[in-house]
């Protein structure tokens, strides 16, 4: 037995509700869920590309805004750096504060960058030469100044460099900027100076800040000197960065600050200098935004299980209380209760039902109602059974009487020498009891029921003498007695050809019976042929014949003979075996009988 046949055969088992209930979880509820689960990942993943993409966006923007303002203050700062005016304040000695502050009022180029350029919060120049002091852009260096990170590092570099640097507000607060660090080169000159130069954070979050996403930014190893979240400043960086790495990047997903956020790092190389600048990109909103469409697309699942579980919950119950009912009535019915209600509810193949089961009924009242009838007339059957049995021991001595008297007369013929007569009477006589023999029997031989053709023909060749012969035609080796055949079913069919076919033939009249065996198909059939060479029909007549024999017309007087026999043998053999009659004007005419051997086989041949 196959899968799917334990499966229907297991899935019959239970009962309609059961199994309405397993056709609507395989047809809804699974197809659902996972076409719901696979939308909901694709949905999922889709929305988090979607999100990483814009993230990336967004990050490939800051780089840019932060390469343009990195390439610009370098121009700047190399500008200042070789600009001869700055060189000469620098490494000059001052006798007075009068000549310094002269000397740097005349000098226009720092104020100038200062002014022109919004992304330079300030410009500043760290200096050791004793005679100059804090003024402008000139600050005069200490050992707090000295002791910091970013100076030592100047002076031991010549190139530029990056750094985030703290410093005050007017409001005591900290504040953080992204600073450009550069000695300046100082030829034939005993002192140092160091360039500084800021950039302006308002201008920084004018250009980076964005509606949708966070942005966090630090250089090298040091904190953050710029991020959407302001307190974030001067701490590090939210994500682990690999400093090792030359540009390391990463995205996807972190934690940070207690919620989960889409996250961009990537690494910036800061224009003509070694300093790297860590770009993090942060969307606060976007995972909880997937979530809550997948929250939404979960509930329109349910809602798309549920609607319909709801229908098939309260559809069952109705059913299966219809199907109950409908059992309930049936078993009444089974148990010779006939009182069924009055109506059923619904107009479908239930209640179509119903009316079968009432129908039903109403036949077996009815048919219980005929039985009743009949047993009173099979009473009065009985009685009258009783009276005929003795009318029917008196008649039992008719058939041998009319034997009897038959052979008396015969012999008298013998006696006063007709010998014909005698012959007739003889004839007569084995025809009769033949008949009387096979009345209500089912079956003969095929050689009795020839041998009482041959008998006929012999009383015919009597009457008309010459005018009629007969002859018969059985195949080699076919054994007569070996076939069984219905009886009083070939003498009518040769009657009919003596009556009709020879009727006009004055001299030489022939009446031949052919009997032989063919398959014209995979059956094995017997062929028994009956043919006269009379006149014939015409095309009309033969077509009227062959109706006749199918179709009995009671105002007709001829064909009686071949319609039973047509009759007998659809009765007996099957719808597809009939008489078969084949006739041309003035040639003769041929009956055929055509029965299966398997039919009629009664021992080997």
């Amino acid at each position: 037995m196959s899968k799917m046949q334990r499966f229907i055969e297991g899935f019959n088992r239970v009962t309609i509700s059961r199994q309405l209930y397993r056709i609507y979880t395989v047809v809804v509820a699974v197809p659902i869920l996972l076409i719901g689960s696979f939308l909901l990942m694709y949905t999922h993943h889709m929305m988090s590309n979607y999100y990483m993409d814009l993230l990336k966006s967004d990050n490939y923007r800051v780089r840019d805004i932060l390469f343009d303002i990195t390439r610009e203050v370098y121009a700047i700062s190399k500008d200042i750096s070789f600009d001869g005016g700055v060189r000469a304040i620098l490494a000059q000695d001052f006798e007075n504060r009068q000549d310094y502050i002269h000397a740097v009022d005349q000098n226009g180029v720092l104020n100038q960058y200062a002014v022109t350029y919004a992304e330079v919060s300030k410009i500043e120049i760290y200096t050791d030469n004793p005679t100059l002091f804090n003024y402008k852009q000139f600050v005069q260096t200490d050992e707090s100044i000295q002791g910091t990170v970013w100076y030592q590092q100047a002076m031991e570099q010549a190139g530029v460099f990056w750094q985030a640097i703290p410093w005050e507000d007017g409001y005591r607060d900290n504040k953080w900027d992204l600073c450009l660090v550069k000695r300046i080169q100082l030829i034939n000159s005993p002192y140092h100076a160091v360039l500084v130069i800021h950039i302006d954070a308002n201008y920084l979050r004018m250009w980076v800040d964005s509606t949708e996403y966070s942005t966090v930014l630090s250089v090298d190893q040091g904190a953050v000197f710029y991020s959407s979240d302001m307190e974030r400043n001067g701490k590090g960086q939210p994500l682990f960065i690999e400093f090792e790495e030359p540009y390391f990047q990463y995205t996807g997903r972190a934690k940070i600050d207690g919620r989960q956020c889409f996250v961009n790092l990537s690494t910036l190389h800061a224009y003509q200098s070694g300093s790297k600048i860590y770009i993090s990109t942060l969307d606060k909103y976007g995972y909880e935004n997937i979530w809550n469409i997948l929250r939404i697309c979960g509930l329109i699942i349910v809602t798309a299980l549920l609607i319909p579980g709801i229908l098939i919950h309260f559809f069952t119950n109705y059913f299966t209380g219809r199907v109950s009912l409908l059992r309930q009535e049936m078993h009444k019915v089974s148990n010779q209760d006939y009182e069924l209600i009055p109506a059923f509810r619904g107009n479908d193949e239930l209640s179509e039902a119903f009316g079968d089961l009432q129908v039903m009924v109403g036949n077996i009242k009815e048919q219980e109602a005929r039985a009743y009838e009949a047993q009173i007339k099979e009473q009065e059957l009985l009685i009258r059974q009783q009276e005929m049995e003795f009318k029917m021991l008196a008649s039992q001595i008719n058939p041998h009487f009319l034997y009897n008297t038959l052979e008396t007369i015969r012999m008298k013929a013998l006696t006063a020498g007709d010998r014909e007569a005698a012959t007739a009477i003889k004839l007569l006589g084995k025809s009769m009891r033949y008949v009387l023999e096979n009345v209500g029997t089912s079956y003969t031989t095929l050689a009795e029921e020839i041998n009482h053709v041959e008998e006929y023909m012999k009383i015919q060749q009597l009457r008309f003498g010459d005018r009629i012969r007969y002859k018969r035609k059985v195949e080699e080796g076919l054994i007569l007695e070996n076939y069984q055949i219905l009886p009083l079913l070939l003498q009518p069919v040769v009657e009919n050809a003596v009556v009709h076919g020879l009727d006009e033939a004055e001299e030489g009249g022939t009446i031949v019976m052919s009997v032989y065996v063919k398959s014209p198909d995979e059956t094995e059939f017997l062929f028994i042929d009956v043919d006269d060479n009379g006149c014939g029909m015409s095309e009309e007549t033969l077509n009227r014949l062959r109706t006749d024999i199918e179709i009995r017309d009671m105002s007709r007087s001829k064909s009686i003979g071949l319609y039973n026999i047509n009759q007998r043998l659809k009765l007996h053999y099957g719808e597809g075996y009939r008489v078969h009659v084949y006739s041309e004007q003035g040639t003769g005419t041929r009956v055929r009988l055509m029965i299966p051997t398997e039919k009629m086989e009664n021992g080997k041949r």
